[in-house]
């Protein structure tokens, strides 16, 4: 397993570490990156399973729901290469974006 230690006194001296600017604004980035990933993740794992959604955009997809008895398999209720795409398209735009967005930051 590994592991670390920082020690008060190295070689006899304090450490001359200190928080600047440019560190702080990227310990931000990339605590808002996690943060719009977890959002992201819950959002469109949210959304695909929305009754409303699966009506207005996915009406087989819906029916099959409305079709399933509780005592069958729940794994797989969504077995759609259609609604698969779109869900794998929103990462892939999230994979572009996130290129484009590293010049920036």
């Amino acid at each position: 397993m590994a592991g670390g230690y920082i020690g008060n006194n190295v070689s006899g001296k304090n450490y001359p570490g200190k928080l600047t600017p440019p560190v702080f604004v990227t310990c931000l980035v990339v605590a808002f990156g996690g943060l719009i990933f977890g959002y992201d993740l819950d959002i469109s794992g949210g959304v695909t399973s929305m009754d409303s959604f699966l009506k207005k955009f996915f009406p087989d997809v819906y029916k099959k729901e409305q079709n399933i008895k509780p005592s069958d398999n729940q794994y797989c209720k969504f077995d759609s290469q259609t609604l698969t795409l779109f869900t794998s398209s929103l990462y892939l735009a999230a994979l572009v974006a996130s290129l484009g967005a590293s010049t920036v930051t």
